[in-house]
C-alpha cells in the first residue's frame, strides 16, 4: 500500500482544514489507516483512524473537533479538522495497518509523507 497525504497548509486558529490520504492497492478496504501527527520538538502522536468498516477511534484531545471518515471507493480516507487551536501545528501522517493497536504508531506499516498544517493567531 502507498500513501500520499495532501491537504495541509495555514489555518488560523478557530478555522477549519481538511486532509486526505489516497492510497493506492487492491487491498485497501481491509486496512485501518490512521492519521498521526508530529509537532516541532514531539514525538509523532495518534490523532484518528478508521477500519475499514467505518469504526473510528480518536485521541482525547481532538474528539469532538476532528472527523475521519473513508471512501473506500475512491481508497481515500479524509480527516477534517475545525476548531483548529495552536497544538495542531505538525506535520500530519496517514499510516496503514491490518493489525495492532490502532493507537500506537509501531503498529502502522505503511507511511505516507506528511503534510504541514500551520496554525496562526
Amino acid at each position: 500500500v502507498q500513501l500520499q497525504a495532501s491537504g495541509g497548509g495555514l489555518v488560523q486558529a478557530g478555522g477549519s482544514l481538511r486532509l486526505s490520504c489516497v492510497a493506492s492497492g487492491r487491498t485497501f478496504s481491509s486496512y485501518v489507516i490512521g492519521w498521526f501527527r508530529q509537532g516541532p520538538g514531539k514525538e509523532r502522536e495518534f490523532v484518528a483512524a478508521s477500519s475499514w468498516y467505518s469504526s473510528t477511534y480518536y485521541a482525547d484531545s481532538v474528539k469532538g473537533r476532528f472527523t475521519i471518515s473513508r471512501d473506500n471507493t475512491k481508497t481515500t480516507v479524509y480527516l477534517q479538522m475545525n476548531s483548529m487551536n495552536f497544538e495542531g501545528t505538525a506535520v500530519y501522517y496517514c499510516a496503514a495497518t491490518r493489525s495492532g493497536s490502532v493507537v500506537r504508531k509501531e503498529s502502522y506499516v505503511y507511511w505516507g509523507q506528511g503534510t504541514q498544517v500551520t496554525v496562526s493567531s
